[in-house]
């Protein structure tokens, strides 16, 4: 694109002064080698280390070196100042340039120069003014400003603290504006499709307003600039402003199962229309969000920056809040499980991974590092957590910075299970391998599920995964009470609290010799689907040789992703009976009449059991953890799909319950595909009803390309799909 100059010659210069006219920033060009050309074509987005072209064009003669000298001059934040790296001056090579910016003559013609320019690999990021002198050789001197730059973050410049040395990675982590975040349970993992829509129109000015509305440019805007060469920094700015608790963040939380004054979490299918509205409404808070959400608006806006960046679940997420890396269970003698304002186990959270040099920690803990921009607990006052090195916490070095031991304890807390009756807690059992489980991100260039355990920790039950853990116990012991906790230097016998395995338990505790005498385990009949009753049995086996009387009290209750457990709605009480060394099957069911109207948005429902042998004292517990599945909704393509080239694209949907359901409406989305987010309002969908609407548009943007489709009513709220397609370039 071409610039005239905004500033006008020096008054009293000399007509045979070297004249600019104007200025080719050669932005589509530019853009392309630096692979930005999917922000823009027509605006200059550059990235650090990497050098650039511009073309000035001069009125009245060419450029004569020796005669003529060219100085530039960047300029970034609110008071820019060379000596904190938000001014750089620079002229051409050839002459003393202590500037760490770089420019070179490329090729010089008659009226024109083609010049080089080239920012240092830990230049902050941001938006940049581009100014020229002009001094000649008679002494006249002409100012111009030439244009306004986007410079970011460059992964494929070694230089760079983020540097990614893989191009297939480099393409999944920064350019793939697609993507699956899991869900679910451990038991059964779901990929839910997301618009990640790093590269859509205004995304990236959205992105550098939210750094110039956290509270650090704020409170100083000087330094907040010129810090914005690091990605350490960047990252935990980005996360404290993904949400709302400290500042006009991008979302507001909320797990209270009301959203009547807002947007179900479930709902939403991608970050590009909940940015737009944050930025929309003056930078108010959206509502709202939850941890796959949170994870999902970073993952934009640091890919948007040009940071590596992948969504990660982790199952079974221990949320431990006084340090001691142990997460205590409370239940009753039915079996359900008890409110814990204290440490939880989320049945799933989600965070991020970025991919950064860590210079501010010994050497080896660069590379991926934890960022989790949901708001559970402050670090340094602020609701943010990280970056954590993902190589510290396998390791157990939990001292180093940043909220190390936070991230380890989600991945490998002990968790201790108690019994509460009259007012007394009895102890069941310890569990050294129910948290973290399955860690999940999205495989490279495929659609598949990348588990990533072992990069959190040592294969659990194993002698180095307990040395990890005793060393991170020792290092959070310092000044520390330990309670009623004390650690097994060997894995104690795992009798594990949840879904498919049977769990057997002593009073008040048991040790890794003692036998198992009765064991315990849940076994759906028929896949969980939702409108349907629940069958399953109780799979009872008496591994001795000794008659066994069982009292069994059963209950199952709703439960939120976050392991906040809702009021059972169902109990049964069994009596079990079994010979030496005999196995019987109990069945049960749970009505959808019954289940329906206490389902939380999570379709999370826990089954628990809790036995009791008449002859001892002891208990066995068990509890399985089923998420209630929908049908997809079906996306076809008609016809081939390319750029500027009209596209129909059928959706087809159903009402999976056996009532009618009402407010149903369609949303779809897709970056490269629409330009904004459809919404099609369908009204009522009658019980079991199939339809389909066919959709048109004009795809935009060529490459692989994703549709997100998600369709809620006033009995569900993330009935969804996806499909994938690929945009050929314009004939």
């Amino acid at each position: 694109m071409l610039h005239n100059p905004a500033l006008p010659p020096a008054p009293g210069c000399s007509i045979a002064g070297l004249e600019l006219s104007v200025t080719d920033l050669q932005s589509s060009q530019n853009n392309m080698r630096h692979h930005t050309q999917e922000i823009s074509s027509d605006r200059l987005v550059v990235r650090r280390g990497q050098a650039f072209n511009i073309t000035l064009y001069f009125k009245n003669r060419g450029f004569q070196p020796g005669l003529d000298n060219i100085i530039f001059m960047v300029e970034t934040g609110p008071l820019p100042d060379v000596a904190k790296g938000t001014r750089a001056v620079f002229s051409l090579a050839g002459r003393q340039n202590p500037s760490p910016w770089l420019a070179s003559l490329e090729t010089n013609r008659a009226t024109s120069l083609e010049v080089n320019l080239c920012a240092p690999p830990m230049a902050a990021v941001g938006r940049y003014l581009l100014k020229v002198h002009i001094d000649s050789f008679q002494g006249s001197v002409t100012a111009y400003q030439l244009a306004e730059f986007i410079l970011l973050f460059n992964p494929w410049c070694p230089g760079d603290a983020v540097y990614l040395d893989s191009e297939p990675q480099r393409q999944e982590y920064v350019m793939n504006d697609y993507g699956f975040i899991y869900q679910g349970n451990k038991n059964w993992i779901h990929p839910c499709p997301w618009n990640y829509g790093q590269f859509e129109e205004t995304i990236i000015d959205i992105c550098l307003k939210l750094l110039d509305k956290s509270l650090n440019f704020q409170i100083d805007p000087v330094t907040d600039c010129a810090l914005r060469g690091s990605p350490v920094y960047i990252s935990r700015v980005v996360c404290a402003m993904i949400n709302s608790n400290d500042d006009n963040g991008v979302l507001n939380g909320n797990w209270s199962e009301h959203y009547t004054d807002g947007t179900n979490p479930a709902e939403w299918t991608g970050s590009v229309a909940i940015l737009k509205q944050w930025h929309a409404t003056g930078c108010q808070p959206v509502r709202y969000g939850q941890c796959w959400v949170f994870a999902a608006i970073m993952c934009t806006v640091m890919r948007c920056l040009g940071i590596p960046t992948r969504v990660i679940t982790n199952f079974d997420s221990g949320h431990d809040t006084d340090g001691n890396l142990i997460i205590d269970e409370y239940y009753d003698n039915t079996g359900r499980i008890l409110m814990n304002k204290k440490d939880t186990i989320w049945n799933y959270h989600v965070w991020n991974e970025c991919w950064m040099a860590r210079k501010d920690l010994p050497p080896g803990f660069g590379g991926w590092q934890l960022l989790d921009a949901t708001p559970q607990e402050t670090s340094n006052g602020l609701y943010c957590c990280g970056p954590a090195s993902i190589r510290a916490i396998k390791e157990g070095e939990v001292d180093l910075s940043y909220d190390t031991a936070f991230a380890f304890s989600m991945v490998n807390a002990d968790c201790v299970a108690w019994l509460v009756h009259g007012g007394k807690e009895q102890r069941l059992y310890q569990d050294t391998k129910s948290v973290g489980n399955f860690i999940s991100t999205k495989s490279i260039q495929s659609d598949e599920r990348d588990d990533i355990t072992e990069n959190y920790k040592y294969e659990e039950g194993s002698s180095q995964e307990r040395q990890v853990f005793l060393k991170a116990l020792q290092k959070l012991k310092t000044g520390r009470s330990q309670g009623h906790y004390q650690a097994d230097s060997q894995p104690s016998r795992p009798t594990p609290r949840s879904q498919d395995t049977p769990g057997s338990l002593n009073s008040p505790s048991l040790q890794p010799s003692d036998v198992i005498q009765v064991s315990l385990n849940f076994q759906l009949l028929d896949p969980p689907n939702m409108g349907q009753d629940i069958r399953f049995v109780l799979l009872a086996l008496n591994k001795s040789l000794q008659f066994k009387d069982l009292k069994v009290n059963l209950s199952a209750q709703s439960l939120l992703h976050d392991g906040s457990p809702l009021p059972p709605f169902w109990q049964d009480t069994a009596f079990i009976r079994l010979f030496p060394e005999e196995a019987k099957k109990h069945p049960f069911q749970i009505p959808y009449s019954q289940y329906s109207q206490y389902l939380s948005t999570d379709k999370l429902i826990r089954i628990s059991a809790l036995a009791e042998e008449k002859s001892s004292s002891e208990k066995i517990l068990v509890n399985k953890i089923i998420t209630l599945m929908y049908p997809a909704i079906i996306i076809n393509v008609l016809g081939e799909a390319t750029v500027n080239q009209p596209l129909s694209i059928q959706v087809i949907f159903s009402n999976p319950l056996s009532e009618p359901v009402s407010d149903c409406v369609l949303t779809v989305e897709g970056s490269g595909l629409f330009k904004k987010q459809q919404r099609v309002l369908i009204g009522v969908l009658k019980p079991q009803h199939r339809a389909s609407i066919t959709l048109k548009t004009v795809p935009f943007k060529s490459g692989q390309r994703q549709v997100q489709a998600n369709l809620r009513s006033n009995k569900f709220k993330d009935i969804k799909g996806y499909k994938n397609i690929y945009v050929d370039s314009t004939l």
